[in-house]
């Protein structure tokens, strides 16, 4: 396998630390050619004293002075741009021949997008740039050719499953979630959730907000969608299934009804790792699994009454059009306000099902790009105004 040149958006968050890891652990296989990030100037200038990328952008156009004087020893000096115009310059830039899509939320849209454009791979790292904009995604990765790789760990396991099963045989999809922080509380406490609680997930380490999305189980219902649109699953044949050990990472079912799982310890960067080498396999030197070390694996069914955001989720997809996208500009708001201790846990999926409700009648079957953004923008502001109302009116008015 020739070296392969990668722009990695997100760089310095949790996906893209992981995605240098192999990075740095494999200079044979895969080589920087730009990075993007938030405002961890830091973080960013260690990483590209280290990887020396071409280019790179950083979100806040004020901290371009900063992170010049901090990388000012760094030769050859890269290209900086910033705002949201550098970060979709830095997806189309120059020969990188795969762009891993780390940004959280629907600003990884319009990136991934432009690098779609420029004819680059999308290690697709960032579910709510298809579930958002699938509409639009999937008609540009056709006409330009490019491969749209699943980066996390659960559609990374479906593709796995998926090598060598002939067109048409794929008959169901089995998500499996850890069931995030409180899977094992009773619907009654969770009127006591705090923020700090939401963060204890208790298999992986992963940022704030997809942390809440798993003690919503919103991920697992967004990842739904996501399926969706990645494997041409219809939603009555994609399940979920709450799996505490977090060892399978997802199954399919095929028409003969066997199933065939992936398996490994939590560890994001194997899916990482084979969406940058697909088709091949590369040698690590990451503990292997060992089933007698694992345990038990256990399963056991959602509970609807705890996790509301996941029949949210389902409705949306099947609505289809730009409900996804409200759906999903709707909880990252909604997460925001709960992190800023604005609303309470149990108002994130109250807020999100009114801004879903009120946008029905305009919803439309075939959105453009201009459609989607128009929601995104939509379904925050509506959010906002649903979070000024109190508690009690909230539920009144989703009864």
């Amino acid at each position: 396998m020739a070296v392969k040149a990668i722009t990695l958006l997100g760089s310095t968050g949790s996906i893209g630390t992981q995605t240098l890891d192999i990075v740095a652990s494999h200079p044979d296989q895969f080589r920087i050619v730009g990075l993007a990030a938030g405002r961890n100037i830091v973080l960013l200038a260690d990483q590209i004293r280290q990887f020396k990328p071409e280019i790179v952008a950083i979100a806040d156009p004020t901290q371009i002075p900063d992170l010049k004087a901090a990388i000012a020893g760094v030769v050859p000096q890269p290209i900086l741009v910033s705002g949201e115009a550098g970060i979709v310059e830095v997806a189309a830039y120059g020969d990188s021949q795969s762009v891993v899509t780390g940004i959280v939320g629907c600003a990884g849209l319009l990136p991934t997008i432009a690098a779609i454009k420029a004819g680059k791979d999308i290690a697709l790292a960032n579910k709510e740039t298809l579930i958002a904009g699938g509409p639009v995604v999937l008609p540009l990765v056709e006409a330009h050719g490019v491969k749209l790789l699943p980066a996390d760990s659960e559609h990374s396991a479906i593709f796995q499953c998926l090598q060598g099963v002939p067109e048409g045989g794929l008959r169901r999809i089995i998500l499996t979630a850890s069931g995030g922080a409180f899977r094992d509380w009773p619907v009654e406490k969770l009127s006591q959730v705090t923020v700090a609680d939401a963060l204890k997930h208790p298999n992986w380490s992963m940022g704030r907000k997809i942390t809440v999305d798993s003690a919503t189980l919103m991920n697992k219902g967004l990842e739904v969608i996501e399926a969706h649109y990645l494997f041409g699953a219809d939603y009555d044949h994609i399940d979920i299934v709450i799996h505490p050990q977090s060892i399978i990472h997802s199954l399919i079912e095929v028409q003969d009804t066997s199933v065939l799982a992936q398996l490994g310890w939590p560890d994001m960067r194997l899916p990482l790792l084979y969406a940058l080498s697909w088709p091949e396999r590369i040698a690590t030197n990451w503990e292997p699994l060992d089933l007698v070390k694992s345990g038990d694996l256990t399963f056991r069914a959602p509970n609807h009454e705890k996790y509301p955001c996941m029949g949210l989720a389902y409705a949306a997809g099947r609505a289809g059009g730009c409900l996804p996208a409200v759906l999903n500009a709707a909880n990252e708001q909604a997460v925001a306000l709960f992190l800023d201790e604005k609303i309470t846990f149990l108002d994130i999926p109250r807020v999100i099902e009114k801004a879903c409700d009120r946008f029905v009648s305009q919803n439309t079957s075939t959105p453009s790009l201009d459609d989607i953004l128009h929601a995104d923008r939509w379904a925050r502001q509506a959010v906002l105004e649903a979070s000024q109302t109190s508690t009690a009116t909230i539920v009144a008015l989703s009864n």
